[in-house]
């Protein structure tokens, strides 16, 4: 296979350990990030932040990603449905934080014959109990009329 001027010999793509980078990479990751999580207001807050200058920013910010190994990730869905009382949702979201769930998304419903039916994907690879343990006491909460897990 031979090689045309500006490909990496057929392969759209590597992954590289971010150590033999330049460091100019690493800085456009930290300003994208800087951005993302509303940590500042603009992108010349950012490229300054992150020590880079824009151009520099415009260059690589459409070719430099962060790399999440998802088959490291555990990810449940789980389904409810909940009494309509005020709180409801929230504390059961207050317990799923606490046994380390990271959720990803939820999606509630309006309430029918004063149940509301809702169905919440999470993370589980940093649960401090098991998936089993924290269903358990997710049922046995005051309000939950059902629950169980989709996926796991």
């Amino acid at each position: 296979m031979q090689d045309s001027p500006g490909t990496t010999g057929g392969f759209p793509y590597l992954l590289v350990d971010s150590k033999v980078l330049p460091e100019v990479f690493l800085k456009v990751v930290r300003a994208k990030q800087l951005l993302a999580q509303g940590k500042v207001k603009s992108l010349s807050e950012a490229t300054k932040a992150a020590g880079i200058s824009r151009s520099a920013f415009y260059k690589y910010k459409d070719n430099v990603f962060t790399y999440q190994n998802t088959s490291a990730q555990q990810i449940a869905t789980l389904t409810a449905e909940l009494a309509d009382q005020p709180g409801m949702l929230s504390e059961l979201l207050a317990t799923l934080s606490k046994s380390g769930a990271n959720i990803l998304t939820i999606n509630q419903n309006i309430p029918v014959d004063s149940v509301a039916p809702i169905s919440i994907s999470m993370r589980t690879d940093a649960l401090t109990v098991d998936i089993e343990t924290l269903t358990q006491r997710l049922q046995a909460m005051d309000g939950v009329v059902n629950l169980r897990i989709l996926s796991n």
